[in-house]
């Protein structure tokens, strides 16, 4: 069954396909959209909570096909994928499942280990309240933004903290409650990372609240050609919050890769 949902599909040449995380939609990727589109084909697509099968439930399996189906639909063979918090999640799966058609990873404040039973009973504390009907409750979106924020840019930025709770109070409360459960059961991916045979740019914020940076170094530790660049004064959207740093490391990235091999490097900070 087909999915109704955006799909910004701009420029020509490498395939850069990114998926947002748990409460975001796909223009949290405006910023890399703007900056990448004259130099990459860039694609960015809402998942399903954002789209009118938002009260089905499903998994990261379900999530990845959609994202092959995303590629096929556009006649892409292989691509750069890009994932930020669930979209990582997802992006592991989808290195799993179909290795040759990635071109490499780009990991925005994510993780490969799994949730375990206390971390699962948190989250379904503070997001259980979504399992209701009518629109998301104030009570988890403020929630959201303690997780989703770092407090750089709660402080600085209230504007785009703003923005972003105007968006989620319109959202059905259970999409994102299925969002959640999506996820929450999500595999260890760690054994797995050493089988990822392509470059992987691995962008976390210094003030991720959810997941610290131990968690990204985690990641680079396991991924064989893998760099991790990261961001100062950003939580756990960092593309988002820190938009020049973050495309700055991502067009490093492309180019260095699609220029020649680079070898790894130490975790670098940038600024």
């Amino acid at each position: 069954m087909a999915i109704d949902r955006t799909v910004v599909d701009r420029g020509e040449g490498t395939a850069v396909v990114l998926t947002h995380g748990s409460f975001m939609d796909h223009t949290m990727f405006a910023p890399q959209i703007e900056a990448l589109e004259d130099r990459y084909r860039i694609i960015a697509y809402n998942h399903r909570a954002r789209t009118d099968r938002w009260a089905e439930t499903y998994d990261l399996g379900d999530l990845a096909n959609d994202c092959r189906q995303v590629l096929d639909e556009r006649g892409i063979e292989k691509c750069v994928l890009g994932g930020m918090s669930m979209g990582g999640f997802m992006a592991f799966e989808f290195a799993r499942m179909w290795p040759e058609r990635l071109h490499g990873l780009i990991l925005i404040d994510t993780k490969a280990a799994p949730f375990d039973l206390g971390q699962q009973e948190n989250i379904l504390r503070d997001y259980g309240k979504a399992d209701v009907d009518g629109l998301l409750p104030h009570d988890v979106a403020a929630v959201a933004v303690a997780r989703c924020f770092g407090a750089t840019t709660i402080e600085r930025n209230p504007e785009l903290v703003a923005h972003w709770v105007a968006r989620w109070r319109k959202l059905p409360a259970r999409s994102v409650y299925n969002e959640v459960r999506s996820w929450l059961g999500k595999a260890d991916n760690r054994p797995e990372l050493a089988n990822i045979d392509v470059p992987a740019l691995i962008l976390h914020g210094e003030e991720d609240s959810i997941f610290p940076v131990s968690v990204a170094e985690e990641i680079e530790a396991g991924i064989p050609r893998a760099r991790l660049v990261v961001i100062p004064l950003a939580g756990h959207t960092a593309n988002l919050e820190q938009p020049e740093a973050s495309n700055a490391a991502i067009l490093d990235f492309l180019g260095s890769t699609f220029g020649g091999h680079r070898e790894r490097r130490q975790p670098h900070r940038v600024g």
